[in-house]
């Protein structure tokens, strides 16, 4: 028998049982009524009870109740049950949308009708200088007011293409926009911060410019040479065609160190710094560089002192030390007088290791040393080009010294010199157990006349 047979028999019990009492006394219909009013107390009771359990939303099931009441407080309190389950696995998902949308670095923004912002995530916020809570419900194109941007907002026909524009919290970020529609009438805004995409093209486009500059003008004298010698040759003399001869290998030799050192800065560029175990003898690359400028000054007799620690060595990719030692004493070379003097140290400090190369030179302004690094910057161009300098070589020493975890410090001040201080951790200074480690090894260098 189900429940609502069960039922059923029981309504009809208290009708029968009350018309049976009222038989005793003669009032048959009056305790029918009151067999009647009885089973509608009993049910009045049931309801009352689950009216209470409903509002206090226990976990408990409700007491059990007979009949019908205990099926429908059965059924109230699985369908009460999954229901929380429901909630709470929708609380769960919402809660890693949130958290999923604030670790997102690009904005996300949900617009309404009429453009009005739903919802946001703090990077959008953040890009978009919007307050988060006071700004739901308003327009977004009274908060964004860029031309560009309110223009791209008319025109559904762009939304693929997207915009870019100046964020409103700072004009020197710059923010790439899209617009995806979905649902109805509803608009999902994407926004990225390009700043650095934007200051990488920049540099690739100097980069391509100075290099063709920098290219052009030699291969324009090669050039010019070649012509004179096509039109005129025969008629010079020896001399004048030695002369000539030499003019082009110089500028063809300025072009090759060019590319050479383009492709030394790609190389070192390219290269991950994940450390290395090969012992380089700084020493012996400091004496090799110390020779090399000797042959470069020539006749201008600049005299080289060089004290150095003999049994410090780094660990390291030999070939970047190399072209940091070299670069610097060939900057110094270059841009000190003719019989001045350049010192280059090569010592410890507590755990540290230091080389330095000091000249006595005409110094570098103030405004020019934050941009010494910087690819093909001279801060005297003619100077530069007549002593062969490329415009690459402190960028190559930033970039060598950036792979080894170094830095390089210059103090300089206009008519009394350079120096230029190359700092390498600890992680990396390598002591030999030569006995000649003890003594520090002066080595005074003056190039003959």
């Amino acid at each position: 028998m189900n429940t609502w047979s069960r039922e059923i028999w029981r309504l009809l019990g208290y009708a029968a049982g009350g018309w049976l009492l009222g038989l005793v006394y003669g009032l048959p219909l009056w305790g029918l009524c009151a067999g009647l009013l009885g089973h509608s107390l009993w049910n009045l009771l049931n309801l009352r009870r689950l009216d209470r359990w409903l509002l206090a939303k226990p976990k408990e099931p409700p007491a059990e109740a007979k009949g019908v009441w205990g099926r429908v407080q059965r059924h109230l309190f699985t369908q009460r049950r999954r229901q929380r389950e429901r909630s709470r696995k929708m609380r769960t998902l919402l809660r890693g949308i949130r958290e999923t949308s604030a670790a997102v670095p690009d904005g996300v923004v949900i617009l309404g009708q009429f453009g009005r912002i739903v919802w946001q995530n703090k990077a959008a916020a953040g890009l978009l200088g919007l307050k988060r809570r006071k700004d739901v419900g308003r327009s977004i194109a009274h908060l964004v007011r860029d031309p560009d941007f309110t223009h791209y907002l008319k025109k559904p026909e762009r939304y693929e293409e997207g915009v870019e524009i100046n964020s409103p919290r700072d004009d020197a970020v710059r923010l790439s926009i899209r617009l995806v529609p979905y649902g109805e009438g509803q608009r999902l805004l994407l926004i990225r911060d390009v700043t650095r995409l934007h200051r990488l093209e920049a540099l690739r486009k100097d980069f391509v410019a100075n290099v063709s500059h920098e290219l052009r003008t030699p291969l324009t004298v090669v050039l010019g040479y070649l012509e004179t010698l096509v039109d005129f040759g025969s008629e010079l003399s020896a001399e004048q065609l030695d002369d000539l001869h030499r003019r082009l290998q110089n500028q063809s030799a300025r072009m090759q160190r060019i590319v050479d050192d383009l492709l030394m800065l790609s190389r070192i560029e390219g290269q991950q710094s994940k450390g290395s175990n090969d012992v380089v003898d700084m020493p012996a690359v400091i004496s090799a560089a110390v020779e090399d400028a000797r042959s470069l000054s020539g006749e201008r007799q600049h005299r080289i002192e060089a004290e150095v620690d003999a049994g410090l060595f780094l660990l390291g990719e030999e070939q970047q030390l190399r072209s940091v030692v070299s670069n610097l004493l060939g900057n110094a070379v270059r841009y000190t007088p003719a019989g001045g003097t350049i010192t280059v140290r090569w010592y410890a400090s507590g755990k540290s290791a230091h080389l330095s190369v000091q000249d006595n030179g005409d110094g570098i302004p103030a405004k020019s040393l934050p941009r010494l690094t910087e690819r093909f910057y001279r801060v005297d161009t003619a100077r530069s080009r007549h002593t062969g300098g490329t415009g690459l070589g402190l960028a190559i020493v930033k970039h060598a010294l950036n792979f080894h975890h170094a830095r390089l410090h210059v103090d300089s001040r206009v008519g009394e010199g350079s120096l230029f201080r190359c700092d390498f951790p600890k992680s990396i200074v390598h002591h030999t157990d030569d006995a000649q480690t003890d003594a520090a090894q002066k080595v005074t260098e003056e190039l003959p006349d």
